[in-house]
């Protein structure tokens, strides 16, 4: 019989390189999360999700690594002079009402 199966990068793999994040929660928050985080760059490795036990049963632990491409965030834009006929709210002055 051949060595068991490891569920992981390999040493011959090239050097690990990227985001790297462990996750843990029910196998759909696991699901969710990783549909969130391949918005923000490619998933370039997936582990198998490995179930917790004790007071964590039902809930699982997951790595996961992303090849993500850093941003230069924009200045934000000016902010216009009028309000572009948006409604103000009449908050009553809070001042009045101390004491």
């Amino acid at each position: 019989m051949g060595r068991p199966y490891r569920d992981g990068p390999s040493m011959r793999d090239a050097s690990l390189s990227g985001l790297e994040i462990w996750l843990a929660g029910t196998p759909a928050e696991l699901d969710a999360a990783v549909r969130a985080l391949t918005t923000a760059g490619r998933l370039a490795w997936r582990g198998a999700p490995r179930p917790m036990t004790g007071a964590d049963a039902g809930r699982a632990r997951m790595y996961v690594r992303l090849t993500v491409t850093p941003t230069r965030r924009t200045n934000r834009p000016a902010r216009p002079d009028c309000d572009e006929g948006a409604a103000v709210l009449p908050f009553p002055d809070r001042r009045q009402h101390a004491g």
